[in-house]
């Protein structure tokens, strides 16, 4: 019945991402009567990895963590420079062990507490398939490897490292379809246990409010972004994208909530919130007309299957074929490739209101039907039976 977990970051405030997504497991299955361990770093930020919590073992809802302190930070410039070199030049396999420890978080004692602890547990769950911590720690541990790849298609994904890191594991986890089958073309998972799983999304008590507007100094219409505001999410063609339309509906706000990483132009029709309280984010998303998942590279998204819950319609970047398979899927969303359909898109959702009704409603049932926290339990269950992990 001992669950370990092994995950780059950890904590309340670390609010995103695979380690969000490591929590939630973590803390439900501890509900469900599970012992889990989480084997993590001192780390709260992922791109200098430096130590912000205390090593050591502590306990948070309920849940044992073990903290190991990072021994590099991250020169993201560095790291980024060195990525881009060996993505698309020959190099060695010492390079791409290089890469793995400038990565980060290079941790070695997480690794020697998991190879000296591994007879303490009875499955290990590897979240994540890009970081020093799961490289290492598949290595050290001998069986009983369970992977939660929250993968999308990129380059460090054809590492040679990467084939190391996909053979090792007996059994994996994905989080959509789409995942999997992506992931299928690199790799081989013939004699591996498999599931579709995800995460498990609560369904809000609440319906649309103009308190929120009220309160926060927003006025329908309005659509909704939230999650880590970069770059790299897709945020700045958002911006981009939004500031064009505006031009036309200038009656329309863009609200963006969640950590704030890049420039953000000031625009009376773009209001930046910070981080909400889960419940009103939950109303902001209610009260949008829509939210907007821009990004290029999604495994799952959270967001999007909470905009479901809360029956708000998706606006996805169809490049990113999970976040468009849960509007195909779910006929709960649109999705666009370049501005003229963003224009478009974005057109119809704003003037038929009856569509938002449906496809709001047709998302909330296929939140029910694939990630409510129940079935979610029910199939990390079967994970632990495989393995012969039970509860007494």
């Amino acid at each position: 019945m001992k669950i370990a977990f092994i995950v780059q970051r950890y904590g309340k405030e670390v609010t995103g991402g695979s380690e969000l997504h490591c929590r939630q497991i973590a803390e439900r299955l501890t509900d469900s009567g599970y012992d889990c361990t989480v084997y993590t770093t001192t780390a709260k930020d992922y791109i200098t990895w430096k130590n912000e919590y205390s090593p050591g073992e502590t306990l948070f809802n309920s849940v044992r963590i073990k903290r190991f302190e990072v021994e590099k930070e991250r020169d993201i410039e560095s790291f980024n420079k060195y990525s881009e070199w060996i993505f698309f030049n020959e190099h060695s396999q010492e390079d791409e062990i290089q890469w793995m420890e400038r990565q980060g978080p290079c941790c070695p004692g997480l690794i020697e507490a998991l190879e000296k602890e591994e007879k303490d547990h009875d499955i290990f769950i590897f979240f994540t398939y890009l970081y020093y911590n799961t490289y290492w720690g598949l290595k050290k541990i001998k069986e009983r490897k369970t992977l939660v790849p929250t993968a999308h298609d990129e380059p460090a994904l054809r590492l040679d490292v990467m084939k190391e890191v996909f053979s090792s594991p007996q059994a994996f986890m994905f989080n959509t379809e789409s995942e999997k089958k992506m992931l299928a073309g690199l790799f081989s998972f013939e004699n591996k246990y498999q599931d579709i799983v995800g995460v498990g999304v609560d369904v809000p008590h609440i319906v649309e409010s103009s308190h929120f507007g009220q309160k926060h100094g927003v006025y329908s219409p309005f659509i909704l972004y939230a999650g880590r505001i970069e770059a790299g999410k897709g945020c700045q063609e958002l911006v981009e994208y939004f500031l064009r339309y505006n031009r036309k509906s200038p009656d329309l706000t863009l609200v963006l909530i969640g950590k704030l990483l890049m420039d953000i132009p000031s625009h009376p029709k773009i209001k930046y919130l910070g981080f909400l309280s889960p419940e009103e984010k939950d109303e902001a998303m209610a009260s949008s007309m829509a939210t907007v998942h821009p990004s290029h590279f999604e495994s799952l998204c959270m967001a999007a299957l909470e905009s479901m819950a809360a029956q708000t319609p998706l606006l996805v970047q169809e490049r990113t074929d999970p976040l468009k398979q849960h509007c195909l899927k779910g006929k709960s969303g649109l999705y666009y490739s370049n501005y003229k359909e963003y224009e478009a898109v974005l057109d119809i959702i704003l003037r038929d209101s009856e569509l938002r009704k449906i496809l709001g409603a047709n998302g909330l049932y296929y939140v029910r039907d694939n990630y409510s926290w129940p079935k979610v339990i029910e199939k990390y269950a079967m994970l632990l039976n495989h393995f012969g992990v039970r509860l007494s």
